[in-house]
Formats: structure tokens, C-alpha cells, sequence
């Protein structure tokens, strides 16, 4: 299933321009020790199903993950429930904005 996607180059900039993005990353909890993007949420992919109620189906969310591949199996799912989500490619291998420890 082919998604929309969002840069990490654009999702840095919106961010920088103070925009109110909905961030969900989808690591698992000793990668995200490493560093987090401001404000994200952290919801391990193994458990996107268990923790639907979390999340607003009104606003848009961007997925995020080590390198994109697991966020782009998080969009899909959360496509098929009817979340509005885009995917950033590349996710944190590309990061080069703030990280929260």
C-alpha cells in the first residue's frame, strides 16, 4: 500500500516553525533511549494495536522509527483503521534536528 510521506528535513522545519505536529515513534524502548524527537510519543510497533485509544483519530499523526520500515508497516495499519498518517522515510538514520534523551 503506497502512503504519504513526510521528509525528516520537512518535519523538521515544521517543527522549527513551531508547528503542532502529532509524532508517533514506533522504536522499541532501548533504541529510543538513544534520543527521541521533541514531543514525539513513543508507542513500540508491538503494541500500535493494543494502544489504538491513545491516539486521536481527528488529527494527522507522522510515524517514525530507526530507518522507516517499521513506521511504514505502523502507517499501513493505522491506514486500515482509518488514522490519518503519513510516514517519514529514513526516520532517525536522517534525523538531524533535536533529540530529547
Amino acid at each position: 500500500m503506497a502512503h504519504k510521506q513526510m521528509t525528516p528535513d520537512e518535519v523538521r522545519k515544521r517543527l522549527e516553525n513551531n508547528e503542532n505536529l502529532s509524532i508517533i515513534d514506533v522504536r522499541e524502548d532501548d533504541e529510543v533511549v538513544e534520543g527521541i524527537i521533541p514531543g514525539a510519543a513513543h508507542i513500540p510497533l508491538g503494541e500500535l494495536h493494543l494502544r489504538l485509544n491513545e491516539i486521536n483519530q481527528g488529527e494527522e499523526h507522522i510515524m517514525v522509527c530507526r530507518s522507516g520500515g517499521r513506521s511504514g508497516k505502523a502507517t499501513d495499519f493505522l491506514l486500515s483503521k482509518g488514522f490519518k498518517v503519513k510516514n517519514m522515510p529514513g526516520g532517525m538514520l536522517e534525523w538531524d534536528g533535536k533529540v530529547e534523551r
